[in-house]
C-alpha cells in the first residue's frame, strides 16, 4: 500500500524526510564495466562497435551497415499507418513551435564609460541523441530531443537506436525524418555513447550527447562529459498531483499511474485537502490495476513508492511541492495559475483537471525530458538553450580604457598577478604619453 501522510500529525516531518530521502533505484554498479566499454571503443573505433552489438543485440553487422540509409528509413517509414504518421506530425509542429520561441537574443550596447558590450548565441556544431531502441522505443522523446536542437541551429545531428535482434520501430525513424535528424545509426548501450562522443572510422565525434537510457548508458554520459557535454543524468519518472475534492477521482487514479506504469521504481504522490477523496482516489487507483495492461509495474509502483498526503490547505500543499521538487506537477485545484505562483521547483506544470500530465508527453508542446529526483531546485528541462552557448563580447575605447583601466591595475596588483595589470599599464601609458 502506498503511505499515507496527514502534515498535521506530530510525526510527518520525520515521515515527510523518510519520503524525500527513499531511494528509488536499485542502479548496479556498471561504472567498471562501461569504463572497459569506453576505452575498447576508443581503441578499436568500428570493431569494437560491431563487436559489442554482436554480443549485446544479438545483431551482426558491417561497418557500412551502421548507418541507415535514406532508402531504409523511406521503406520503414512507409509501413507507418496515415493516423499515426497524423499524431506524430501534430506533435512535430506543436513541439517546434513552442521551441522557437525559446530562441535567445544576441544583444549589443554602449555602456556609461564608453564601453562596447554584448554577448552572441551560437549553436552547438554537433550534438548525438540516443533514442533506447526495441519494441521499447519512444518516437516522441526523438522528438523531444531533436527538435531543440534543430531549432537551436544544430548543423548535424545523430541518433543512436539500438535494434536488438534487428527489430525496428517505423515511428522512431519517421519522428528522426520530422525533426530533420542527418543520421540514424542502429547501435545503442555504453558503446555508442562512446562513438558519439569520441568518434569511431564510420561515426563522427559529436559536442553534446542528450536523451535517455538504461544503466550502462546513465555509466557512459557520466564519464564522457568533459569531453562532450551532456543533458541531464534522468533517473525514475515521477509526478506530484495537488488535487482538490472537486476533481473525479478516476481521472486523478489515472495521471498517477501514468507515472506509474513506467517503472516499478517511478513514483506518484497526491496531495489534497479532501481526505475523503484521497480514499476515493486509492480506490480508484486499485479498481484500474485490475486490468491495467501493465498493472504488474504500475501496481509495484504505487504499493513501493506511492505516496498519498493529507494538508490542511494549499498553502502547505505549496510548502511541500516546493520541497519535493516533482519532475511533473498537476495542480487540479479550482484556480491553478494562482497556485503556480506559488510554485518555485517543479519541471514542468500542468494547469488545471483538463491538462494530465500526458499531454505533456506527447502534443502539448513543451520538452517532457525533465529533471527527476529533486533536481528541478536548480536544473531545467531539455530546451533550445542546451544546444546553444552564450559568448561574451567587449570593447573598450581609449575614454573607456582610461575610465575603468585604473581598476584592472590595482585588483591585478592585488592577486599578484604582475603581466596582467602590465598589460593595461602599458596602453594607459601610451594614452597618457
Amino acid at each position: 500500500m502506498p503511505v499515507l501522510l496527514n502534515a498535521q500529525d506530530p510525526q510527518f516531518e520525520d515521515q515527510f524526510q523518510t519520503l524525500l530521502g527513499a531511494k528509488r533505484e536499485d542502479s548496479p554498479d556498471v561504472d567498471h564495466i562501461v569504463a572497459g566499454i569506453i576505452q575498447d571503443v576508443r581503441d578499436r573505433g568500428d570493431e569494437a562497435v560491431l563487436e559489442l552489438t554482436h554480443k549485446f543485440d544479438r545483431l551482426a553487422l558491417t561497418a557500412d551497415g551502421l548507418r541507415f540509409s535514406d532508402q531504409e528509413i523511406t521503406d520503414e517509414i512507409a509501413k507507418v499507418s496515415d493516423e499515426d504518421r497524423a499524431a506524430l506530425e501534430l506533435a512535430a509542429a506543436r513541439i517546434r513551435a513552442y521551441h522557437e520561441r525559446q530562441m535567445p537574443q544576441d544583444a549589443y550596447w554602449t555602456d556609461g564609460s564608453g564601453a562596447e558590450l554584448g554577448w552572441r548565441w551560437t549553436p552547438v556544431s554537433a550534438a548525438g541523441l540516443y533514442v533506447p531502441g526495441g519494441l521499447a522505443s519512444y518516437p516522441s522523446s526523438v522528438l523531444m530531443n531533436a527538435i531543440p536542437a534543430k531549432v537551436a541551429g544544430v548543423s548535424r545531428l545523430a541518433i543512436t537506436v539500438p535494434t536488438p535482434d534487428g527489430i525496428v520501430n517505423p515511428l522512431v525513424l519517421l519522428a528522426a525524418r520530422l525533426a530533420g535528424v542527418d543520421e540514424v545509426y542502429r547501435i545503442g548501450g555504453a558503446q555508442a555513447i562512446a562513438a558519439l562522443a569520441y568518434g569511431t572510422q564510420t561515426i563522427p565525434a559529436v559536442d553534446k550527447i542528450t536523451g535517455p537510457g538504461n544503466a550502462f548508458v546513465a555509466a557512459a554520459k557520466r564519464r564522457v562529459f568533459g569531453k562532450v557535454g551532456i543533458d541531464m543524468i534522468a533517473g525514475p519518472s515521477e509526478i506530484l498531483v495537488i488535487a482538490d475534492g472537486d476533481n473525479d477521482p478516476d481521472w486523478i487514479a489515472l495521471d498517477l499511474l501514468s507515472q506509474a506504469e513506467h517503472d516499478e521504481s517511478a513514483q506518484s504522490i497526491l496531495i489534497t485537502d479532501d481526505p475523503q477523496f484521497a480514499k476515493a482516489v486509492s480506490d480508484a487507483v486499485d479498481a484500474r490495476l485490475q486490468t491495467l495492461e501493465r498493472r504488474a509495474i504500475a501496481g509495484a509502483s504505487w504499493r513501493d513508492y506511492g505516496a498519498m498526503i493529507i494538508v490542511p490547505d494549499m498553502d502547505v500543499a505549496a510548502e511541500l511541492s516546493n520541497r519535493i521538487a516533482p519532475e511533473h506537477l498537476e495542480l487540479c485545484v479550482a484556480d491553478p495559475m494562482a497556485l503556480s505562483d506559488k510554485i518555485v521547483h517543479a519541471g514542468a506544470i500542468f494547469l488545471g483537471a483538463w491538462t494530465p500530465e500526458a499531454i505533456g508527453d506527447y502534443v502539448g508542446g513543451p520538452n517532457h525530458v525533465l529533471p527527476t529526483a529533486r533536481s528541478a531546485r536548480f536544473s531545467s528541462g531539455l530546451s533550445v538553450m542546451d544546444f546553444v552557448k552564450r559568448t561574451t563580447l567587449a570593447r573598450m575605447t581609449p575614454e573607456s580604457l582610461r575610465a575603468i583601466g585604473p581598476a584592472a591595475e590595482r585588483l591585478a596588483t592585488s592577486e599578484s598577478l604582475e603581466a596582467h595589470g602590465l598589460s593595461v599599464t602599458a596602453r594607459l601609458k601610451k594614452l597618457n604619453s
